[in-house]
């Protein structure tokens, strides 16, 4: 057990398998079309270019991870370091964006179950709902198992798919390799940065990970270079095999590249099979996230303190499960607009890794002990400049998002007011 009564049950292996698990979900199953579309056959050039913000973002939480490992750390460390109110806006924005998150990946996990029998989309998505929770519910040991065992059945497919799919590549859909030259280069990356989201999904469960100083950034380097290599293969094969003018066309992309060289019995349930698997990985990491940082909260006194409760036999959050779960059936009655609903997701994001940052340059610049327990570092002065470097990447990508749609923005805005309304009446409230 940890200091908070949270019981530790996730190793190097799990924090592995936790940010492939938010990162492999939705997007790789749908992003490399609208990307070839801008960059051709230099979606290459793009993915990894994607990776680079979230690289140094990664850095920093490796850092931040391995100096203070802590449950709800996205929360905590923003609190402690930056003031508590502003960590309170950040969590408070990211309860609206893991709502969302929520939904998408369990209406697009109905999506593909509906190709094998068609199911109704809300009710289902409910039952989806119940059984993440209910696994988190019984110890984050169990969780953690079962991504293990989704991770490797995801990576199993995608080693298959492009171990069959090289020997199927006309290298000729590599020629010219960039017809749109570098604008459409750097037009692919923000549609492919949210490839990466999630790397750090473990330093959310600092109290819960055995030995975290070390296996928290070890864990974050070990995904980060998994995920590459992984678009990668995927990218090379669906280019080689379908050409980038059919890549950019299709709505499946990965299912119509295994149809091109698997026999097309073979080919739909793998996708399918897979397709479920990784964004079950999302569903069941996000999950452990979302309820991490509202314990963190509950346990700080920001929300109600029930919140902050440990199960005494399963040492899981169960209050604040209970709650992620009860904001989830509410969610299923807004409109599934996806559009809106990824922005609503990757604007929190983006700001929780900026109040990331800021709280490591402040730990590098003002809390010299602190920053000599940590296991990985960086010079004091590079790790000040480092996160500033990972603030205003992370707000350049947010401000990138207002062409795509604005209403989102406005949403997020007013239920950012809404809790910062919570927070001044709930100050004041102690203060009497």
């Amino acid at each position: 057990m940890s200091e908070t009564g949270l019981k530790q049950g996730v190793g190097l292996f799990s924090v592995v398998a936790l940010g492939l698990g938010m990162a492999v979900g939705v997007a790789v199953f749908s992003v490399m079309a609208p990307a070839s579309a801008l960059a051709g056959p230099a979606l290459l050039l793009a993915v990894p270019l994607a990776a680079i913000p979230i690289f140094i973002i990664a850095l920093t939480y490796a850092f931040m991870g391995s100096a203070l490992p802590t449950a709800g750390a996205s929360y905590e460390w923003p609190r402690r370091f930056v003031s508590p109110a502003f960590g309170f806006m950040i969590a408070w924005l990211r309860i609206a964006g893991s709502v969302g998150a929520m939904l998408v990946l369990s209406l697009v996990l109905v999506r593909y179950l509906s190709m094998i029998v068609p199911l109704p989309l809300r009710t289902t998505m409910f039952a989806i709902f119940v059984v993440v929770f209910v696994l988190n519910f019984f110890g984050v040991g169990i969780a953690a198992r079962a991504q293990g065992f989704l991770i490797a059945a995801i990576i199993a497919f995608f080693l298959l798919f492009g171990g069959w799919g090289m020997t199927a590549i006309e290298f000729e859909a590599f020629t010219p390799f960039t017809p749109f030259g570098w604008a459409g280069v750097l037009a692919a990356v923000p549609v492919l940065v949210g490839l990466f989201f999630g790397l750090e999904a473990a330093t959310e469960m600092g109290d819960e990970v055995k030995d975290g100083r070390r296996n928290i950034p070890l864990g974050i380097a070990g995904a980060i270079i998994s995920a590459l290599v992984l678009y990668l293969l995927i990218a090379v094969v669906s280019i080689g095999v379908l050409g980038t003018e059919a890549l950019a066309e299709s709505e499946a992309p990965i299912l119509d590249a295994a149809n091109a060289f698997m026999a097309a019995p073979l080919a739909t349930p793998l996708v399918i099979a897979a397709s479920v698997a990784a964004i079950g990985t999302s569903l069941n990491a996000l999950c452990m996230m979302f309820s991490r940082y509202l314990f963190a909260m509950g346990r700080a006194g920001a929300l109600p303190g029930v919140l902050g409760r440990v199960h005494p036999r399963f040492g899981t959050p169960h209050w604040a499960l209970a709650t992620a779960f009860g904001l989830c059936v509410l969610g299923l009655f807004l409109p599934m607009n996806l559009l809106a609903l990824f922005l609503a997701i990757n604007i929190p994001t983006l700001l929780k890794y900026a109040g990331t940052c800021l709280a490591a340059a402040k730990v590098a610049a003002d809390h010299p002990d602190l920053y000599r327990q940590a296991s990985f570092r960086m010079g004091r002065r590079f790790t000040v400049f480092w996160s500033w470097l990972g603030i205003v990447a992370s707000l350049g990508v947010v401000v990138m998002g207002l062409t795509a749609d604005w209403r989102p923005y406005v949403a997020l805005a007013v239920w950012g007011l809404i809790g910062a309304s919570y927070y001044i009446i709930s100050q004041r409230m102690k203060g009497a």
